[in-house]
């Protein structure tokens, strides 16, 4: 594929980004921290290109975007108390990322051989709409590895090694990626310092 198409964020452009996703395409769109690019986790082509573009190592895990708990649950993560009160929190949804476990069983096939996954639940109804016609995605910053993810899309598209199947333009984004919170840990840390200041979770790591 290489056929890019540009929009706002329409019901025509999630239907559009819906169908190249599941097609096995790769999209690069806004979300409510940085431009992101989002791949199926089921179309182990798509996740390559989505390395490559990146010109990012495999050996680095990429992130997933979620729904809801109901979804992350489907794929076999470890729901905590300490997961459930962090997505109960003002922050979630938001640019809130949280490193879980998985179960040892049941998990989804595309995590074979991985022992975690740092998920997010987005606050933008576009993504939001469109996790909920495809599923779970993996999403990673739009960027050159290394480098900073630029603020539009046309920048984040130039930076990257080759084309993206779909571009969905139509707004600026921050430079500042979510705050990743280990909930692994106990009490759970926070391994990223991004958009939501450390003070500002304090009260939501302890039990």
């Amino acid at each position: 594929m290489n056929d890019i198409r540009t929009g706002s964020g329409s019901q025509s452009q999630l239907a559009q980004a819906a169908r190249c996703l599941d097609a096995g395409g790769v999209v690069l769109l806004p979300t409510d921290t940085v431009f992101g690019l989002a791949a199926l986790p089921t179309r182990p082509a798509a996740v390559a290109r989505v390395f490559a573009l990146k010109d990012r190592p495999a050996t680095k895990s990429l992130a997933v975007m979620v729904a809801d708990l109901r979804q992350l649950e489907q794929i076999g993560a470890e729901v905590t108390a300490a997961v459930r009160r962090l997505v109960a929190s003002p922050f979630c949804p938001g640019p809130l990322s949280l490193a879980v476990g998985l179960h040892p069983k049941g998990r989804a096939d595309w995590l074979a051989g991985r022992d975690e996954l740092a998920f997010r639940i987005p606050d933008d109804a576009f993504l939001l709409d469109l996790l909920g016609r495809v599923g779970p995605l993996l999403v990673t910053s739009a960027n050159r590895s290394g480098l900073d993810t630029p603020g539009s899309a046309s920048e984040a598209a130039a930076q990257l090694t080759g084309r993206p199947d779909m571009v969905i333009d139509g707004r600026a984004c921050g430079p500042v990626p979510s705050t990743l919170v280990n909930c692994r840990r106990d009490p759970p840390v926070i391994e990223r310092i991004g958009v939501i200041p450390p003070e500002e979770l304090a009260g939501y790591l302890d039990t």
